[in-house]
């Protein structure tokens, strides 16, 4: 079991650390507070996509920890029925004890797997999937594959958006391959794939994509078409320089790749020392 604590800073906020890699950022004060990049890119592409705040959204979590993106949802749309799966009890446990939740909060946290939970999920049952989880720093390989994107298809309602949080090193890749299933499942009506439309997107940081550091890497997928120049706008007022790319651009990074399966899977990249990620 992977140490966990809990390192508080001089505003206020609690950042979450389980086997020496940084999960999450909370503010207890401050729900709306997004302090990691990624999870701004997250809450941003939501904004872009599910306008009608504050209507309610029925989300899927695949990964917990500190639930800050679960926060940030009660927080901005009250009562939206959320279920998070989050296998380590133990972290869920102690997040509570640490952070605990507002009352008359709808967030289920259940002890299950990303995999085994979804396989639990009734068809057409969430808005949006969003899945961020790590262990050992790394995404596992089950949660990117073309079997476990199909499951997330199945669970979506139409129309209905997945996001999901990974890592990479520069030239993205791993990245290339998420997206290359990505693409075959949400824009499988769109071939050949130099005509992608905006089905799919990936948000990250300018040095991200431009191959300058290791970094996180948000795609974003819808059954129906994307408002590619809303995302562009909400990400536009995050904190970090952030880009979005979709169309041909997005075309070129996964032209050659081959779509993750069960078969031959893998995780993502391992982070180098913190010390060291810009590597260019």
């Amino acid at each position: 079991m992977e140490a966990v604590e809990f390192v508080r800073d001089l505003r206020g906020g609690i950042t979450v650390v389980v086997g020496g890699q940084p999960q999450s950022y909370v503010d207890p004060s401050d729900p709306g507070h997004l302090a990691f990049e990624y999870v701004q890119h997250l809450a941003a592409v939501i904004t872009a996509t599910q306008p009608e705040a504050p209507a309610r959204l029925a989300v899927t979590h695949i990964g917990g920890a500190g639930l800050t993106l679960a926060r940030w949802l009660e927080h901005t749309r009250p009562g939206s029925p959320q279920v998070v799966h989050e296998p380590d009890a133990t972290l869920t446990h102690r997040v509570r004890q640490e952070l605990p939740l507002r009352r008359g909060h709808r967030i289920r946290v259940r002890a299950k797997g990303g995999r085994e939970g979804l396989g639990d999920l009734r068809d057409a049952s969430a808005d949006v999937v969003v899945v961020d989880a790590f262990v050992g720093g790394r995404v596992p390989a089950e949660l990117t594959t073309m079997e476990c994107l199909r499951e997330v298809a199945r669970v979506l309602r139409p129309g209905g958006l997945l996001l999901l949080n990974t890592a990479d090193e520069p030239g993205l890749r791993h990245t290339a391959r998420v997206l290359a299933g990505v693409i075959g499942v949400f824009g499988r009506a769109v071939v050949p794939p130099r005509h992608i439309t905006d089905h799919v997107a990936l948000v990250a940081m300018h040095d991200v994509l431009k191959g300058r550091r290791f970094g996180n890497a948000v795609v974003a997928a819808s059954a129906a078409p994307l408002d590619i120049e809303e995302i562009a706008r909400q990400v536009a007022r995050c904190a970090f320089p952030t880009a979005v790319r979709s169309g041909a651009e997005l075309a070129r990074l996964v032209a050659g790749a081959r779509p993750l399966t069960d078969a031959d899977g893998i995780p993502s990249p391992e982070a180098p020392d913190p010390a060291g990620w810009r590597v260019r």
